[in-house]
């Protein structure tokens, strides 16, 4: 049985270029640059989904090439925290994943000065937040709703504008702005620092990091597509840069909001700096993961596989009221461009077909060799924890017809949660299943061997028939196992 996953991204080359890149950027500018990162800088699983071989954490490790030179200055916008908007990856509000990567970045190593609340207006919930984090240490400070922003440059170049910001105070010569997630004033904040230095007689500058679009590779790459695919809630496009094909003749791909900001940022530059330091969007980014890939093919078949899943995704918050028809039609028209469909997936005919056997729900999945397991509903077990139990005995060699868990083991869960807990499905979840194998692992050898293969869950792929609970699909997210659901709820 081969596990190995094909890889088609160079990690390793992609941190040493990329932190050179970023040092000749530092360079250009005589004593700062404020460096806009864009997407996640910690655990970021659409890239390493979509360039096998890109570690989730690559960027923060890049970083630490540069740690003696960079700070980090984390934003949120204060009305996130008002709506307790969620991180949808990691299911957490954006304030607390603020002082989780605070916690991440500290414990690497990695110097934190300050977080920002960006478009504070008194908010009860964000003076809440300010005080938790100056009581952890952490300096805070506000930045506000400018009138006319982004096109009144005059306005905003004033007093009245980027002037009556808090002046974030910075030690470093690289300060990286970065967030929990889109929308929080990254871009706002470095143009209000250079406002405030050029006041103060500093000579310091922009960059933006954004690993997609990647600049470097055709619009309809399917790499890029899957961005598309992923930023579907933002209306974000992909297109060509007119104002880099302009200046050198060159086609290079960003997206819709880049380029239609650059205008406003040019002259927000001139009017700062006294000139622009860049001609065209793709000019400020720094990104070189596009030098990085090493085997196209399996870049191309990873993004067009993740444009699939978010269709899937996109199919099921619909059915739940999340996203109106429009943002389902995008992400259809997006199937079409990367021409896939959903037979592609090969678990999600296989956990339809094991569903109409058994007449309940069923999932199955796809392990790393192409093997193909299915799950179904007991009186026990729902059909994904049955599925897990069923993939763990494959990867430990065991054959599928030991018992991993006695029905002794399994029933006080179930008395528990249907008697004591309210709960009306006694079948144990995912989280249940995963803790009484580790249980009966004290004392059971093949439960053991079954625990010891989890890690090898890591990247395969499983379809559900039915929408599973926010518990199973959280403890998925955590296996770093690829979930994909029918639209439709369990009877």
């Amino acid at each position: 049985m081969n596990n190995e996953t094909k890889i088609g991204f160079d990690n390793e080359k992609y941190l040493k270029m990329q932190s050179e890149h970023i040092r000749q950027r530092i360079a250009q500018f005589g004593d700062k640059l404020y460096m806009e990162f864009g997407g996640k800088l910690y655990d970021d699983f659409h890239a390493s989904r979509v360039l096998p071989g890109f570690k989730p954490d690559s960027k923060l490790q890049m970083l630490m090439q540069l740690k003696d030179e960079a700070e980090i200055v984390i934003v949120i916008n204060s009305g996130d925290i008002e709506k307790n908007k969620i991180r949808g990856d990691l299911g957490i509000t954006y304030d607390v994943d603020v002082i989780r990567l605070v916690n991440v970045f500290k414990k690497i190593g990695l110097y934190v000065s300050s977080v920002v609340l960006t478009r504070y207006n008194d908010q009860p919930t964000a003076d809440a937040f300010q005080r938790r984090l100056e009581a952890l240490g952490i300096k805070v400070y506000h930045h506000y709703n400018i009138k006319g922003y982004p096109s009144d440059v005059k306005y905003i170049i004033s007093e009245q504008g980027f002037g009556k910001n808090d002046y974030i105070e910075t030690s470093r010569k690289l300060v990286v702005i970065t967030a929990p997630g889109p929308g929080s004033g990254k871009m706002a904040v470095c143009l209000s620092q250079l406002y405030h230095d050029h006041k103060r007689g500093l000579n310091t500058g922009y960059a933006k990091f954004e690993t997609f679009p990647i600049w470097n590779l055709p619009l309809r790459h399917p790499v890029n597509l899957a961005y598309e695919a992923a930023t579907s809630d933002l209306n974000d496009v992909n297109m060509i840069d007119p104002f880099h094909l302009e200046a050198y003749g060159k086609t290079t791909v960003n997206y819709n909001r880049d380029v239609e900001i650059f205008p406003v940022l040019n002259t927000m530059f001139e009017q700062i700096l006294g000139e622009s330091p860049y001609k065209s969007p793709t000019d400020m980014g720094v990104n070189m993961a596009g030098n990085c890939i090493i085997d196209n093919d399996v870049t191309c078949k990873a993004a067009r596989d993740e444009i699939i899943r978010r269709y899937y995704v996109g199919l099921c918050d619909y059915k739940k009221g999340l996203i109106g028809e429009d943002e389902l039609m995008k992400l259809e028209l997006l199937m079409k461009q990367a021409n896939v469909t959903p037979d592609d997936r090969k678990v999600i005919a296989a956990a339809l077909s094991r569903e109409e056997e058994t007449g309940g729900p069923a999932a199955a999945m796809e392990l790393p060799d192409g093997t193909i397991l299915t799950g179904k509903t007991s009186n026990l077990l729902g059909a994904v924890s049955a599925l897990l139990l069923n993939a763990l005995k494959y990867l430990a060699g065991l054959d599928e017809e030991i018992l991993l868990m006695s029905p002794q083991v399994i029933e006080p869960i179930q008395d528990l949660k249907v008697r004591h807990l309210g709960n009306n499905n006694p079948r144990i979840h995912t989280d249940e299943t995963l803790l009484a194998l580790s249980i009966c692992a004290n004392s059971d050898e093949n439960a053991k061997k079954a625990m010891e293969q989890i890690a090898n869950l890591r990247g395969c792929e499983v379809h559900s028939t039915v929408i599973l609970s926010a518990v199973d699909e959280r403890i998925f997210k955590r296996l770093g196992i690829n979930l994909t659901c029918e639209p439709k709820y369990s009877n």
